[in-house]
């Protein structure tokens, strides 16, 4: 029972659907009080579509619902004075309020604007409904701000590594089973089959990547994270090199569907070449999981133990390497058919292991740590000064030593 809770309060959908009930509730009932509609729905309306899966995405989307209401009962009112409702009024007002839906710069709540405008210009007293309306929108978005930072969203960042290592194990799986296949006639279906699930790792990476941009905002003015920055580029910086390897992946099935073209009727190699080769493909495979769960685990003694399972599976992968690379070799000497998709192959297997080298992780890292900080520094300067400034006072004053007088010196 307990573990299908935990379950459930890690699902995001879960999640965001009970926290949008309560404060569309909460803001009902705040719109009750304050409010001289007898039923003012739209402060619930607000909060529900204020109230985000992250704080960040709460504060942004607060600030342009508002816009967007204002924008749009300024133009009803601005109608109802000139001109009334009439059909020509209507395609005349919703015409300018999405055109000031863009140039306010509300995003999705474009529609917003024309649909405000629309309802207070409805009425018969369109003054009254136009500030009941602006009143009832502050309401539910001040509420939806608040339940967020009194409720603070959960940090997504679990379930991001988690989609992360899913798609690393579809790699894995991909990567044996083509290995499987190579000691063996493969057939060209066969082969080019396995070159369509490379093709649909794009699909998982587009998954990963929304899933990352929800962690990435949880993140951002989290107070119960103090390394939002570092966090965000190793999970980017993760998922970036997994799908570098993807593509060479799909590049390397490519390869191999066309050596099957070449060779229909016998092995893709002999069995040594083809036992060599399936060894150091299972290695390599195993190297990426290790990478994606060292790039994802946050504790420093897991983070420790899965560096070192990396290095020792790119070890074995690079002594494997090696062996194959001499098999090739002598069988290319032997008959020197299609030498330059062997050599295709070794070099896409290369291209996997550079990428997954921890040497090369940690450069990479570096430079994408200190271009954010560049980015940000520059982006907002008073925010970093403000910053820079808090840790002049944090950091403790050095006492004084006492200055000596002339006399005492001599």
């Amino acid at each position: 029972m307990l573990t299908a809770v935990l379950d459930l309060r890690k699902d995001v959908t879960f999640t965001q659907t009970l926290r949008s009930a309560a404060a569309a509730t909460l803001a009902y009932i705040v719109a009750l009080w304050l409010s001289t509609e007898p039923a003012p729905l739209t402060a619930p309306l607000t909060a529900l579509l204020v109230v985000q899966v992250t704080l960040y995405s709460t504060l942004t989307t607060s600030f342009r619902r508002v816009n967007a209401v204002v924008a749009g009962v300024l133009i009803a009112i601005a109608f109802s004075v000139l001109v009334g409702l009439s059909w020509w009024s209507l395609g005349l007002i919703i015409l300018a309020s999405l055109l000031a839906g863009r140039l306010v710069r509300v995003d999705e709540f474009v529609p917003e604007v024309a649909i405000s405008a629309m309802l207070v210009l409805g009425v018969t007293h369109a003054a009254n409904t136009a500030w009941d309306r602006v009143l009832e929108t502050l309401i539910g978005a001040v509420v939806g701000l608040l339940f967020n930072v009194v409720f603070v969203p959960p940090v997504w960042v679990s379930a991001a590594g988690e989609s992360i290592e899913d798609l690393a194990r579809q790699m894995r799986r991909l990567m044996r089973d083509v290995g499987e296949e190579l000691t063996t006639p493969t057939p060209v279906e066969r082969a080019a089959a396995r070159l369509s699930e490379a093709r649909r790792l794009d699909h998982g990476i587009a998954e990963v990547d929304a899933a990352l941009r929800q962690a990435e905002d949880s993140l951002r003015l989290n107070p119960r994270v103090k390394e939002g920055l570092l966090h965000r580029v190793v999970l980017r910086t993760g998922l970036d090199t997994l799908e570098i390897c993807a593509v060479v992946l799909r590049v390397l099935t490519r390869t191999i569907t066309d050596l099957a073209k070449e060779r229909e009727e016998e092995n893709l190699f002999t069995p040594e070449e083809g036992s060599g080769l399936e060894e150091l493909l299972s290695q390599v495979a195993d190297a990426l999981v290790s990478f994606a769960v060292l790039v994802t685990t946050q504790a420093s003694e897991a983070a420790e133990a899965a560096e070192d399972r990396l290095a020792g599976d790119l070890s074995a992968a690079a002594a494997s390497r090696e062996r194959v690379a001499h098999l090739l070799l002598e069988g290319v000497q032997r008959h020197p058919r299609q030498w330059q998709l062997h050599g295709a192959l070794l070099s896409e297997i290369d291209r996997l292991l550079d990428e997954l080298d921890t040497d090369h992780r940690s450069q990479r890292l570096m430079e994408e740590l200190d271009r954010a900080t560049r980015e940000q520094r520059e982006r907002y300067p008073r925010y970093t000064a403000f910053r820079q400034w808090l840790r002049g006072l944090k950091r403790p004053r050095r006492p004084r030593r006492p200055r000596l007088k002339r006399r005492d010196r001599q």
